[in-house]
């Protein structure tokens, strides 16, 4: 994986985090899947393999185990919209009890004024003595203004309260008889003229009133609760359905709404993601455009207020940075054009002196000679810089067919030359690898990272050479990549090393040799070529196998 800024890194994030949860789920869902990770080397693939998971209970069923279902996200939208459609259920519950019981109210003492009438015109029609039983309770039912469903009960209280005679009007106007259970009912009110409610059977709800006549006789008067519950009924199932349909409207209204209020925040996000994908590190980026506002009042105005003017100071500063990188390799490339000349006057004066006639004291043979070699090696660090000044300002290369398996021979040829204490060895295709590309610079990479091998190992260190093909993809237009690896089994990179080992004066730390000077460039050089190529280039190091892979476009 690239670093932080780099081109994908946000994506391979992304990528690599939902890998990671769905093995998660797999493995809680009882099977066993392993994701591989990004490794150490770029151009190394990741693997996938899948396990066959058994039954929860150890047996051999061999059931597809169902993987744990992941609950949805409580992003911001949705939740303000669940709680908008919660007030409003709940705002509708509140209205719908209220009214509902408010109603019935109002309904039952509509019904209790109507049987204190009712007792009243009883009251005047008996006037003193009542005719005996059955007769009295329809006598009392006879009376005009009595609603259908009325019942009417003469109750003695000798021992007992005892139903001495019951009547009811029903809808055609006929008195008839209630059962044993409904007189009981009735027998139960007590005669205190405050109106009560029964459960008579089979018949319903009543609002029934008793009070006291002569002796130890009382009279009760009912009125059905039919009507009345039937309306508060009606109400209640009319403000469910007004409220359901209030709660979808406002669920909707409330999505339409609150997707309107955010997508500046939808905005910002996409913008905050193009720029995370941005390769922030080096060149001169083009951030995207600002997000627009449309009230900087609001809370998401002013977000998106603050996010352009972060903005404004990342395109500032990053435009800087490259004002003054594009000083700095200016400098570099004009200083070392300047010193080549110096450089080769003082190279030609030590030699030339050395080719005077006469003969010369020891000691100023020895500083001639240093001068020359100084001379060279310094003329050496420049050409480097030079070159790495050019590809930073991404001048182009020459790009030419170049025959990748001879420029290895003729590289690990030279190495030998320059190293016969150590073992080289090159594994080759039999035919040409070719790639596109400037040849004395992709000559030049190998060789730095041959010469890396040779400086920092010991002698008797192998060191392998390999060329080989990558197969391209099967859905890939291009012809695949070329590997180049550089393996030697020397004692290994430092880890606090590997971070930086392709940064510009890098050098090994004490547990490789240096035998030989050291510039620091050569790693540096070896990574800019092969990314001037469209390459990679990485290093995979432990005790006693270190291995620098580059890979090219075929």
């Amino acid at each position: 994986m690239t670093h932080p800024g780099a081109p994908g890194y946000a994506a391979a994030a992304r990528r690599a985090a939902s890998e990671r949860a769905q093995a998660t789920d797999a493995a809680a869902g009882g099977s066993a899947a392993g994701t591989g990770e990004p490794g150490a080397s770029v151009g190394s693939s990741t693997a996938a393999s899948a396990g066959g998971g058994g039954s929860a209970d150890g047996g051999s069923s061999g059931a597809p185990s169902t993987p744990a279902r992941r609950r949805a996200p409580r992003t911001l939208r949705r939740t303000l919209v669940v709680v908008l459609g919660a007030l409003v259920v709940l705002a509708s519950i509140i209205v719908g009890v209220v009214s509902t019981a408010v109603l019935h109210g109002q309904l039952v003492a509509r019904v209790d004024g109507q049987l204190q009438q009712a007792t009243e015109r009883a009251a005047r029609a008996v006037g003193g003595d009542l005719p005996l039983p059955p007769q009295a309770a329809e006598e009392l039912l006879r009376l005009p203004g009595q609603p259908v469903g009325t019942i009417v009960a003469l109750v003695t209280s000798e021992q007992e309260r005892v139903v001495a005679a019951t009547a009811s009007i029903d809808e055609d106007g006929d008195i008839v008889e209630l059962s044993p259970s409904a007189q009981a009912a009735l027998a139960s009110v007590p005669a205190d003229r405050e109106p009560v409610t029964i459960d008579l059977d089979g018949l319903g709800d009543y609002r029934a009133v008793g009070v006291p006549f002569v002796e130890d006789f009382a009279y009760v008067v009912a009125f059905p609760l039919t009507d009345v519950n039937a309306t508060t009924t009606q109400l209640a199932v009319t403000i469910a359905i007004v409220a359901l349909a209030a709660t979808l409207a406002a669920l909707a209204l409330g999505a339409l709404i609150v997707g309107r209020a955010l997508r500046p925040l939808d905005r910002v996000t996409e913008t905050a993601t193009l720029v995370s994908e941005l390769p922030l590190a080096r060149g001169d980026v083009e951030l995207p455009d600002e997000v627009p506002v449309d009230d900087e009042r609001t809370e998401v105005g002013r977000l998106a207020t603050s996010f352009n003017r972060m903005l404004g100071h990342v395109a500032a500063s990053l435009s800087a940075r490259e004002q003054s990188e594009r000083k700095v390799r200016r400098f570099v490339a004009d200083a070392s054009h300047e010193l080549r000349t110096p450089l080769a006057s003082i190279r030609g004066y030590s030699e030339l002196t050395r080719l005077h006639g006469g003969e010369l004291p020891p000691d100023v043979v020895h500083a001639l000679g240093r001068i020359e070699s100084e001379s060279l090696r310094m003329t050496e660090l420049v050409e480097d810089l030079l070159l790495l000044a050019r590809l930073d300002e991404g001048r182009e290369l020459r790009r030419e067919p170049v025959d990748l398996t001879r420029l290895v021979i003729d590289a690990v040829g030279d190495a030998q030359v320059a190293a016969p204490d150590h073992a080289w060895r090159v594994d080759v295709p039999d035919d040409e690898v070719t790639v596109t590309g400037d040849a004395s610079r992709l000559h030049q990479a190998v060789a730095n990272l041959l010469a890396n091998a040779r400086v920092h190992t010991p002698e008797g260190t192998e060191v392998v050479v390999r060329v080989e093909r990558l197969p391209a993809a099967s859905d890939a237009p291009s012809p695949g990549r070329v590997r180049v690896t550089v393996t030697d089994d020397g004692p290994g990179i430092d880890p606090a090393l590997r971070a930086s080992l392709f940064e510009r004066f890098a050098r090994g730390d004490a547990s490789r040799s240096r035998r030989a000077g050291s510039t620091g460039l050569g790693l540096a050089i070896v990574r800019a070529v092969v990314q001037a190529h469209r390459g990679t280039v990485d290093v995979e190091s432990e005790p006693g196998r270190t291995a620098f892979a580059v890979e090219l476009p075929a």
